[in-house]
């Protein structure tokens, strides 16, 4: 019984999430010098950046961090958040993708909701979990943050699992009840 149950955590395991699938790194799609995250500091800035002198990297700006409410001023204090974390994409259909695939939602500048500027305190709070187990602290942003959910788990056909589905459910729910 144990070697079986050793057995079935093992190969479990090796078909388990492998971040490294996604990519290493930000990549720079349009060879412009700015990768991903630069891309999106400059997107999501609420006044003009600062750029270094190569003008590769973003060293200066002011980001609504849309999970704690603040507004934050240095760059390096940000994280780039995969709205749908990877581990996440990779439970829900992602882990059927080809590499390619997986680097492109990685990296995804096409969809606004796709990666977003927060805290780094914030991105790491949540981790890798569903708003199920997790919504930002900045309540008035929940409905939102449910909705771009959605947005992107339908644009990359991901799949939800029953909890999800029913926070998201009820959620929505009184999303709308607030807008009447």
């Amino acid at each position: 019984m144990i070697l079986l149950i050793t057995l079935l955590f093992f190969s479990f395991n090796a078909e388990a999430y492998n971040r490294t699938d996604y990519g290493r790194s930000w990549i720079d799609a349009d060879k412009d010098c700015q990768n991903t995250r630069q891309e999106v500091l400059i997107e999501e800035s609420v006044s003009p950046v600062v750029l270094n002198k190569k003008g590769c990297r973003v060293i200066g700006g002011v980001w609504m961090d849309y999970y704690t409410k603040k507004m934050i001023t240095n760059p390096s204090e940000l994280d780039i958040d995969h709205l749908v974390p990877l581990a996440e994409v990779d439970r829900s259909g992602g882990d059927k993708w080809s590499k390619e695939n997986k680097m492109d939602y990685a990296n995804d500048l096409t969809n606004p909701e796709t990666l977003i500027a927060v805290s780094a305190s914030a991105n790491r709070s949540k981790g890798d979990k569903d708003p199920s187990d997790w919504m930002p602290k900045n309540k008035d942003y929940w409905c939102e943050y449910i909705r771009d959910w959605q947005i992107v788990k339908n644009e990359w056909k991901l799949d939800m699992d029953e909890k999800e589905r029913e926070f998201i459910e009820v959620k929505n729910r009184e999303c709308e009840s607030q807008n009447r």
